[in-house]
């Protein structure tokens, strides 16, 4: 290699060991996570069921970890509980502000098969109502049961009852009934006109789930017309730009007025807990930042959409309904709602992409049952689609090669005038009919779906848990150990797909043109520094792909060598 190369080479290296010391302190474990003990297993069936606490048990403090939330109460104040559950979801019911404290998802489990929980006791329960979320009051309801609902009554200085009723609709799903409904009805017992400006209602709170999780995911998201938008938790922190251009302190909330948001959603990576008003949409967004472990710089976000105002006349009654998907990011279950909540997937340029891929891996997976099977069956698809364009990109590249002394003799000949020595080089590429970016076209088109493929399997929920030999997770990097002393994580399909990536670069023929020759050289080691702590089934999917090539580079090194014949050059009418 030249000197630019071993420049190049160095940064690079560089590069990989800033990037591994940035992900060890992304990795850190986080003490505050929201999971519990598995209790024992749901019933199979998808009724749901209600059931009041044992006992009425004080008001829960924050943990040592996240900061509590500033709720006002009285200071004789006694949480009670109820209980909603079905197949899939449990949810808990507390008399403070009238809302879900926590929603125990029955069949996820984060680490140490501990159940994963949404939302958190110690921040506002999801469903509260309140004036102001910055300062929140949370008053006192009265619980009761109303057969599988769970019904909570409060009543307000204005003699206005607001009378909430927790519930699961019903449904045909046979699985993945993670949908409840919040009702809400304002009954005037005054003798007096009840206006309400407004209020904001509580989506409850996310923070990441397992050690490994990005925070860049622990978003606030709403949907207007179809569209998203969001923050995560980094948009409170202190930042800046480029040498300090754009620098800003930081800041303890977001407002932000919306023109009919359809829902509000708090998320992390892989689950979400969204709310669409069915009766009014949002016009306003408010989100806060809490601590999750300051020390590591780990956060939670909490959220509240804000909806307008009405009024009610004595002994009238303003009745409005909400719909509440409480579980994981399950594509195909959120695309058959009807108010585009599988945009808070969040997919982006690469949706239809995403789309496709993610519902072809699922269809393989309902034929071979395991999802490894299936990554290796998605990428023998796409592989197979582009062996012929790969056939012909390396044809290309044999000719390419079998042109480079001439190219040389160029490069020599015209050394001191780049410009000629260029139009030279052209002037030969179209003499022999070469295309000189053939080589490049599959790599292009593969470009997309390699990043459709990163941006589906960082949010691929059903990869939790799912294992293929020595890999426990595929949405996890295959971690078998760490370095000592460095305490970096040892990834070995990484380290294979690096291997194999610099196998196939030396089977593939070198062209003419040393700029090619230096990107083709450079790709294992830029995919290695980028793709290293990133999910297995991004790795294994990359590393299968790249022995299909070898595969078909070896067959095609089977072929004659290329004979380099010129093109008859068609002339212009009229010259």
């Amino acid at each position: 290699m030249d000197r630019t190369a071993w420049i190049a080479v160095t940064l690079c290296v560089l590069g990989f060991i800033g990037w591994e010391f940035w992900i060890a302190r992304q990795s850190v474990p986080r003490p505050w996570v929201a999971t519990a003990p598995s209790p024992a297993p749901a019933t199979a069936t998808g009724t749901p069921s209600a059931s009041a606490s044992a006992a009425a048990r004080p008001i829960p403090q924050a943990e040592p970890a996240a900061s509590a939330a500033p709720t006002a109460t009285p200071a004789e104040f006694v949480e009670q509980t109820q209980t909603l559950r079905n197949s899939d979801v449990e949810l808990h019911l507390t008399n403070r502000g009238g809302g879900i404290a926590q929603a125990v998802l029955l069949n996820y489990a984060s680490e140490e098969d501990r159940r994963v929980i949404l939302n958190s006791a110690a921040r506002l329960p999801i469903g509260a109502i309140l004036d102001d979320p910055a300062a929140p009051v949370l008053p006192e309801y009265k619980l009761s049961r109303e057969g599988d609902a769970v019904a909570l009554d409060y009543l307000t200085p204005e003699q206005v009852t607001i009378r909430k009723k927790f519930f699961f609709p019903p449904t045909n799903e046979k699985k993945d009934n993670f949908l409840a409904e919040l009702s809400v009805d304002y009954t005037n017992h005054g003798a007096a006109a009840y206006n309400n400006t407004g209020y904001f209602l509580s989506v409850g709170s996310a923070a990441a789930i397992h050690r490994n999780d990005y925070p860049s995911y622990t978003r606030l998201v709403w949907s207007i017309n179809g569209r998203t938008k969001g923050i995560d938790v980094g948009w409170f922190g202190e930042g800046g730009g480029l040498l300090g251009i754009g620098q800003h302190p930081a800041r303890p909330y977001y407002t932000q007025t919306v023109t009919g948001a359809e829902w509000v959603a708090a998320s992390n990576q892989f689950f979400t807990t969204l709310i669409v008003p069915l009766r009014a949409k949002s016009d306003a967004v408010w989100g806060k930042r809490f601590d999750v472990d300051p020390a590591q710089k780990a956060y939670g976000l909490e959220g509240a959409m804000h909806l307008p105002g009405f009024r009610v006349d004595p002994g009238q009654t303003y009745s409005t309904r909400f719909e509440l998907y409480l579980g994981p990011k399950l594509y195909h279950r959120l695309a058959r709602l009807e108010h585009n909540e599988a945009e808070v997937m969040e997919f982006g340029v690469f949706k239809l992409i995403c789309q496709a891929l993610l519902n072809t891996l699922n269809t393989l997976h309902s034929l071979l049952g395991n999802y490894a099977a299936a990554i290796l069956a998605l990428t023998t698809i796409v592989k197979l689609s582009l062996w012929p364009l790969q056939n012909k990109s390396t044809a290309s590249m044999r000719k390419m090669s079998a042109l480079s002394p001439k190219i040389q003799e160029l490069r020599q000949k015209y050394k001191d005038d780049p410009t000629r020595m260029n139009q030279e080089v052209m002037k030969l590429y179209k003499e022999y009919g070469i295309n000189p970016v053939g080589g490049c076209l599959p790599m292009l088109i593969q470009i997309p779906i390699f990043f459709g493929l990163f941006t589906m399997l960082r949010q691929a929920v059903e990869l939790r848990g799912a294992s293929f030999l020595w890999i426990h997770d595929l949405s996890q990097p295959d971690t078998v150990g760490h370095l000592p002393i460095f305490g970096w994580p040892i990834n070995i399909l990484p380290l294979i797909m690096a291997a194999t990536s610099f196998w196939m670069t030396h089977l593939t023929p070198k062209s003419g043109d040393p700029t090619q020759q230096r990107m083709m050289m450079f790709m294992p080691i830029i995919f290695i520094v980028f793709c290293y702590n990133f999910a297995a089934a991004l790795a294994l999917y990359y590393t299968a792909q790249n022995l299909f090539s070898i595969l078909q580079l070896y067959q095609n090194r089977k072929q004659p060598i290329p004979t380099l014949t010129k093109v008859a050059v068609q002339k212009r009418k009229g010259r």
